[in-house]
């Protein structure tokens, strides 16, 4: 049983720990190092993880599951609801019945699944890809993204607040960039408690060497405070779909907040 005092303590030591895992923050940003950029890039109040899920497909189906040969299957190939009458599925799990990998006769890869490839949108099912989300105009990390000399980060007018989504595999980001970005500026919103929705006024797919950046530019005139206690990031990438919290008390800098 916790006394009284051990009550006591234990913020303020968590409030400790916290503080000592974001060294620049009490560093003014010429006396950052390049490992305290490299940390507000990738875990920082502005710089978040996040495993989205798997929407469903647009006709209201969840993709076709495999199955053995016969019967009025097709194959489901990696998200593409490619139907081949006469086929049994080869699906998320599983080869084609009755082959499809040496040895087989229904099993299809050893133990039942095929090899997951990385920024491969067709074969994210069970496994989506960890998506990396930046507040991109942000003072800190236009700043980090200086000290590390990012030559390829996004340029980012002083009229929008822009976040940036990360490792977005590239057969999702594959299309037409400008059809994609007007698909997906319909399915992004920045949601406060008791406001109304922000939308995107543009889009922006990016294609660089190490995969597809998307970039979603919101307008500043929708002014965001710290009385905003939370700001809920919803987007939908192709069938990824992602929610992430931005809390504006903890995006200061030196006493300012930084957006």
């Amino acid at each position: 049983m916790l006394r009284k005092w051990q009550l006591f303590v234990l913020p303020i030591s968590m409030s400790l720990l916290a503080a000592g895992d974001q060294p620049w923050k009490d560093k003014q940003i010429a006396e950052w190092n390049e490992d305290d950029a490299k940390l507000v890039l990738a875990d920082s109040p502005w710089a978040k993880t996040v495993t989205p899920t798997i929407a469903r497909s647009e006709d209201g189906g969840e993709r076709r599951r495999g199955g053995g040969m016969g019967g009025g299957g097709g194959i489901g190939i990696g998200g593409i609801g490619l139907g081949i009458p006469g086929l049994g599925g080869m699906g998320r799990r599983g080869g084609m019945g009755g082959g499809g990998y040496p040895g087989g006769g229904g099993g299809g890869y050893p133990g039942g699944r095929q090899p997951r490839r990385p920024n491969d949108g067709g074969t994210y099912s069970n496994q989506p890809p960890d998506l990396k989300l930046r507040w991109e105009s942000a003072l800190p990390v236009r700043s980090a993204e200086l000290k590390v000399r990012d030559t390829n980060a996004p340029t980012v007018d002083e009229g929008h607040y822009a976040i940036a989504v990360y490792g977005v595999p590239r057969r999702v980001a594959n299309a037409d960039s400008k059809d994609l970005a007007n698909q997906l500026k319909k399915e992004a919103a920045l949601k406060r408690d008791g406001q109304k929705d922000v939308k995107p006024s543009s889009v922006e797919v990016l294609q660089r060497d190490d995969g597809p950046v998307v970039l979603y530019l919101f307008p500043r005139s929708k002014e965001i405070t710290r009385q905003d206690k939370r700001i809920q990031f919803d987007a939908r990438i192709g069938r990824l779909q992602l929610t992430q919290s931005f809390y504006p008390e903890d995006m200061t800098y030196q006493g300012k907040l930084e957006l």
